[in-house]
């Protein structure tokens, strides 16, 4: 069997010699001398740079306050990493260097000889360096040049290219949004950012191993593409492959001379890997051993699941579907958008990966998307989607940006798309491969072809170069070549009646509200701002006073007019608020009923609209942005809204489609049973006097949609500031007002509050004695290790809500009722001011 040796220790970093153009006055003060000479910085393998620089005190957290612009230098400079290669003394007849991935830009020398360059994050690399066994270790150096410097190369090289941003992210193989996005900051990495190890081996060894799991009939078949490499020796030996799949055992002969090979296990009435909710999640090992006689030269070993997966784009007297069908079952898509989760991303480990997909299940999601400016993640990711059945969109890394597709990027493209489709086969959860975010619309619309003048911009990886190495490399998932995609340039790329949506107009143009507008088929990005949690603010930007628009907030608020936005939207709804307090809790408020709307009216219409994906779940640093999870790990009330969304039952009161101001009430049922029972409506006072109501029986049938009609009488009056709609069912509620929030006479909020500790988790319990409308117990502000297990909850009077409290280890209900906010004050307390304007503007 082969001999792996890791290359983890010794490793030493310093600053080339020589800085590129400029870089020199970008650095602070002394630090060029300190770098270059010396024996330079202890570096960790797998790292970066400013991971390094970091620890060894020279680098400020790029995360807090405005570091960040202080940290640029890092990404212009070259940089060189140096360890000593441990003698090479193995009774092998080949010895390989093998980094399994480089960022980005680097020359591998050993001793004085060069093994050779790369220019690809997203792949491995492997070297040859079978030589004498001397007993003297060697130098080994990999030396990083700027990815600006590359990129600039590449750029003068193909020509000019449009974008979204204005760094230069698409003429280099690296992950784009280290160049910043409207989420991120600029933090342009380098480093030996996987594991690197020695492989010692003889006469062959398993060069690529690709799993084709199909189910037909009930049947299981696992067809495992073999690619050996064969030293001189072994070239014309006969080998012999042995696949096990559970308890199936299946051996086939290599013949001499040949390097490709399947080898195929038919297992019989397998157990079928489903999404969460929808059934279980068995994995079956499955392993290859490559044989030389009855001597094992190379091994391999995952976990498969059995599961087939469609695509239904059957066109429909609507358009077109976009429907993903897992074992013969339709499915509506309850999804987050993904993007890197740390900015510096050699900080994320299994662990992370687990809490984070945890969270994602936890709150009823059953599909990932991994976004196409971010990274392949690393195997830990899929692994933890495999065991939580949550099934994985993967985009090809190409994103908001006309892309080239000449050399020396076309070769690089396709060696990485065929690495990673094979790496990524054998895990059940990937459902999907996607050919990139937003390129084809952005040809369409965002005036890129008329500046292209017939450039390449990445069409020919799309349509042609990535669909193909799907079909060749794992036939057995779907292929699409973008999101929005319609599927043919005989749409809109972006036409909701075809295939994938991104609705970002609402965010950017006008209110929420106009989510209810359309009924796209499948919704892949929409989404609504709001800050981190309090205690994240407070960690990362020490402003003080601390305000919307005060100088860190700015700088943590990386979308064009990111805060006018918000302003805007809140606008729409309630009265401006007039501290930090109330806007950092009204914004919060405004993103999780955002994407409420647009998830509650979406999933009400289904299987016209197969899926939503919400941009997005995660956050790569302390930030004000879409996430349901900020920077520092902390839930929003987005999240818990989640939970009650993307819950298998749902109900939602939905309007007319016409001005007739009829209502219905919807009752949304994914469960795998029928739902039937009675629904209760009822048109209630703000005081919580019932004015009318009625009973109505339903069935819901599994995994479909029902519908039952609001009586006249039940429907609150036009505009209407004193009552509204509830609408019950198995101890679900939907509400519905007939008038925005800044319009809607809100009693003063009257509550009791009772506390119960064990330890430092408490149960606060509060009563409502008026009407509280979205109340929030922001846990953080009681203290900043403290999570609660709800979000916004609204309460008629006399009902009661019990909140869970982790981690406060002095409670009282004191300081309960001061981290408890909810709409009615927002709105009561700028009433006056508020009214009067509107008076203002009637006259």
């Amino acid at each position: 069997m082969k001999d792996v040796t890791p290359v983890t220790d010794g490793w030493r970093l310093r600053l080339a010699d020589r800085l590129p153009d400029g870089s020199a006055a970008r650095l602070p003060a002394g630090l060029a001398e300190r770098l270059t000479g010396g024996a330079g910085l202890p570096a960790v393998v797998p790292g970066c740079v400013h991971t390094d620089l970091m620890a060894a005190g020279l680098l400020a957290d790029p995360f807090l306050d405005r570091n960040e612009t202080e940290a640029a230098w890092v990404g212009h400079a070259d940089w060189t990493y140096e360890t000593l290669l441990p003698p090479r003394d193995s009774r092998h007849e080949r010895s390989d260097l093998v980094f399994e991935g480089l960022d980005t830009v680097a020359e591998i020398r050993l001793g004085g000889a060069v093994l050779g360059a790369t220019r690809n994050m997203h792949r491995g690399h492997r070297f040859d360096v079978t030589g004498p066994h001397g007993a003297e270790a060697t130098p080994l150096t990999v030396a990083f040049t700027s990815a600006y410097t590359e990129a600039e190369r590449v750029r003068a090289l193909v020509g000019e290219r449009p974008n979204a941003y204005p760094e230069p992210f698409q003429y280099i193989r690296k992950m784009a949004c280290s160049f910043g996005w409207d989420w991120g900051p600029t933090l342009v990495t380098a480093g030996i950012w996987k594991p690197v190890r020695i492989e010692h081996w003889s006469t062959a060894r398993l060069a690529r191993v690709t799993p084709l799991v199909t189910v037909d009939g009930g049947a299981g078949r696992v067809e495992v593409r073999l690619e050996l490499e064969r030293t001189a020796t072994g070239a014309e030996r006969e080998l012999t492959a042995r696949l096990r799949v559970g308890q199936t055992l299946v051996e086939t002969a290599v013949p001499a001379g040949a390097d490709r090979i399947s080898v195929t296990a038919e297992i019989p009435d397998p157990a079928l890997w489903w999404p969460r909710g929808y059934g279980g999640q068995p994995l079956y090992d499955c392993e290859i051993t490559l044989l030389d006689g009855s001597a094992e030269l190379d091994g391999w070993q995952r976990r498969i699941g059995f599961r087939t997966v469609a695509l239904d784009t059957a066109p429909d007297a609507r358009g077109s579907a976009f429907t993903l069908v897992v074992n013969g079952t339709p499915v509506f898509a309850r999804g987050v958008n993904w993007i890197p989760d740390d900015a510096l991303p050699t900080r994320i480990d299994a662990a992370r990966y687990r809490r984070r997909l945890t969270q994602a299940a936890d709150a009823g999601v059953d599909l990932i998307r991994v976004w196409g400016g971010g990274l392949y993640e690393s195997d830990d990711f899929y692994d933890a989607c495999d065991e939580l059945g949550l099934l994985v969109w993967q985009d090809f890394l190409f994103a908001c940006a006309a892309y080239p597709e000449e050399q020396p990027l076309r070769g690089e493209i396709e060696a990485e798309a065929r690495e990673n489709v094979t790496r990524l086969a054998p895990h059940p959860s990937l459902a999907l491969w996607n050919g990139n975010n937003e390129n084809l619309w952005g040809f369409r619309d965002w005036d890129w072809e008329q500046e292209l003048a017939g450039d390449s911009w990445g069409e020919g990886y799309y349509l042609g170069l990535l669909p193909r190495v799907v079909a060749e490399t794992d036939p057995t998932r779907p292929y699409w070549a973008g999101s929005p995609w319609s599927g043919s340039w005989d749409h809109h790329p972006n036409d909701p009646g075809h295939g994938t949506a991104h609705s970002w107009d609402v965010w950017n143009r006008t209110d929420y509200t106009d989510y209810l507008d359309s009924v796209p088929r499948f919704v892949a990005e929409f989404g609504w701002q709001a800050p981190p949690a309090f205690a994240t603010v407070r960690r990362a930007i020490s402003d003080r006073p601390l305000t919307p628009g005060s100088p860190g907030m700015l700088h943590h608020q990386k979308a064009g007019d990111g805060n006018g936005k918000l302003a805007r939207g809140l606008a729409h709804h309630f009265p401006v608020p007039d501290d930090f307090d109330r806007w950092h809790y009204l914004t919060q408020v405004n993103q999780a009923r955002a994407v409420a709307t647009g998830i509650e009216h979406w999933r009400s219409h289904w299987p016209a609209c197969a899926g939503t994906i919400v941009w997005q779940l995660n956050d790569c640093w302390p930030v004000t942005s879409w996430a349901a999870i900020d920077g520092d790990e902390r839930e929003k009330p987005l999240y818990h809204e989640l939970k009650r969304l993307y819950a298998d039952r749902l109900l939602t009161v939905r309007r007319a489609a016409d001005d007739s101001g009829a209502l219905a009430g919807a009752l949304v049922n994914q469960g795998a049973l029928d739902w039937s029972g009675t629904a209760v409506l009822r048109r209630v006072a703000v005081d919580g006097e019932i004015l009318a109501e009625a009973r109505l029986p339903f069935t819901a049938p599994a995994r479909s949609v029902a519908t039952l009609a609001v009586p006249p009488r039940l429907r609150p009056a036009a505009g209407s500031d004193r009552e509204l709609l509830t609408f019950e069912a198995d101890g679900l509620r939907a509400l519905w007002f007939a008038a925005r929030d800044k319009d809607f006479d809100y009693p003063a909020p009257r509550w009791d509050i009772a506390v119960t500790a064990d330890g430092d988790t408490a149960q606060v319990t509060v009563t409502a004695r008026t009407l509280l409308r979205d109340l929030l117990l922001q846990a953080d502000r009681l203290d900043p290790a403290a999570a609660a297990d709800r979000g916004l909850t609204t309460l008629l009077p006399g009902e009661s809500v019990t909140i869970t409290v982790r981690g406060w280890p002095r409670p009282t209900a004191e300081a309960a009722a001061a981290a408890l906010h909810c709409v009615n004050s927002a709105v009561r307390d700028a009433a006056p001011a508020h009214r009067a304007e509107a008076a203002e503007t009637v006259q």
